[in-house]
């Protein structure tokens, strides 16, 4: 049981069942340790430390980690709105199903592989985890993209506190614009 909650605390938490097998650990000490009341399930493949806070976020990223956070979830995650989204969104390449991803309530985008690791970076949820993410830049574009109806009233206010930046990249900004073939719309 201690190589389980040595694997999670290794995690930010939280374990996936997957991580367990890897380790050589049999799958039935976790169904023991939430018998114990030591793990709780999160969601199918995903438990916590029962005394560790639940993060949403790195649940998603280690159900579904195919995947980066994208969209109003990543602007969240930077600081650019103070609405938490009710729904997250996770960016997959075109070829991976995400039925299971939409099925667990995740708003699912999908990426051209030729551009699905532009500005793909790391990003600290309010649990201090890591999670995969893109980067501000890469994620003004995807909001204004236009593939689906965005909320202006995020997307407006993100884009004005990104001009008053000090740490603005205009440059690399339109690059991105470019790649994602949005700059008019940028």
């Amino acid at each position: 049981m201690q190589a389980i909650v040595d694997l999670a605390q290794e995690s930010g938490g939280m374990m996936t069942t997957t991580q367990v097998v890897e380790a050589g650990i049999p799958r039935a000490r976790i169904s023991d340790m939430v018998k114990a009341g030591k793990l709780e399930r999160v969601q199918r493949g995903v438990y916590y430390l029962a005394d560790t806070w639940k993060d949403e976020f790195l649940a998603a990223q280690l159900r579904f980690f195919k995947g980066a956070l994208s969209d109003g979830t990543v602007l969240f995650l930077h600081g650019y709105t103070d609405r938490t989204p009710l729904q997250l969104t996770i960016t997959f390449p075109c070829s991976c199903r995400a039925t299971k991803a939409r099925e667990a309530g995740i708003e699912v985008r999908t990426c051209a592989d030729g551009v699905l690791d532009l500005g793909r970076t790391s990003v600290r949820t309010s649990y201090g985890n890591e999670v995969r993410a893109y980067d501000l830049k890469r994620t003004l574009c995807d909001v204004v993209c236009g593939q689906r109806i965005v909320d202006v009233q995020v997307v407006s206010p993100a884009m004005r506190q990104y001009a008053r930046s000090g740490s603005k990249d205009v440059q690399r900004l339109l690059g991105y614009a470019h790649a994602l073939e949005v700059k008019k719309k940028i």
